[in-house]
């Protein structure tokens, strides 16, 4: 991936509990497997199962079962397989992350794009900051 220059990309990120604030945040996308139970669905504009890490991994991180620095390597790793369909999860099964991304990437380059989950809004160790980054370089 080769880094593109931040003037020609908005991405934020932010939980998707935070204020809402239609002129800043754009595109508000949902990158979570699970969009919540009781999440109103104005909360967001778009949800986008595919883009979160997989439940297998997503529960190998939350418990500790894995550190950041190799769920890091993990989530990229998925969020570039090829293949029609993914085995490792039962609700959302397909690939094809690569087309999302560069679609995000053009979208991007006329509104800023907003990237949400449900951590909290200060969380370091979150997956929407590393697709943030992924998202910032060529894909």
């Amino acid at each position: 991936m080769k880094h593109t220059s931040r003037s020609h990309t908005r991405f934020r990120t932010k939980s998707v509990h935070s204020a809402i604030n239609r002129k800043t945040d754009g595109l508000r996308i949902l990158t979570t497997r699970f969009r919540g139970r009781g999440l109103p669905v104005n909360r967001y504009d778009v949800w986008m199962a595919n883009l979160a890490p997989s439940e297998r991994l997503l529960g190998q991180g939350k418990s500790g079962a894995i550190g950041w620095r190799e769920f890091t390597r993990r989530y990229r790793k998925e969020l570039f397989e090829d293949g029609d369909f993914d085995k490792r999860n039962k609700t959302i099964r397909n690939h094809g992350q690569k087309f999302t991304l560069r679609l995000l990437q053009q979208i991007a380059r006329h509104r800023p794009v907003t990237l949400m989950c449900h951590c909290a809004e200060d969380q370091r160790q979150c997956h929407r900051r590393v697709l943030r980054k992924i998202l910032e370089c060529r894909v």
